[in-house]
């Protein structure tokens, strides 16, 4: 059991033989878009295959709900290198979904 709860807009990733929970709430979007700029650009960069590893990890990093004791921003991104952008696809796409659409 993943632990995400898909009424709350949760999903759930397995990286790094850890399942991490990732939640695109108000306070972690805000969060996102402090660093990575606009989320409508966000959006279009993904639409357009223009969206980086790092704005990826920035994401996921600002989505992370409870991560695991001592993981660090740098592990997971190496964790998402390790899994490869297929594994990582539908997650992605269920959060930019979120940010469109709302719950």
């Amino acid at each position: 059991m993943s632990g995400a709860n898909s009424a709350r807009g949760e999903a759930a990733l397995e990286l790094g033989g850890e399942t991490l929970r990732l939640r695109p709430s108000f306070a972690a979007l805000v969060a996102a878009e402090d660093e990575l700029g606009p989320l409508f650009d966000l959006v279009d960069r993904a639409a357009e295959g223009k969206l980086s590893l790092s704005d990826i990890a920035a994401l996921f990093w600002h989505c992370l709900v409870d991560p695991p004791r001592g993981l660090t921003r740098e592990a997971l991104g190496e964790a998402i290198v390790d899994a490869g952008l297929a594994k990582l696809s539908p997650v992605l796409r269920g959060i930019l979904k979120q940010i469109l659409g709302g719950r």
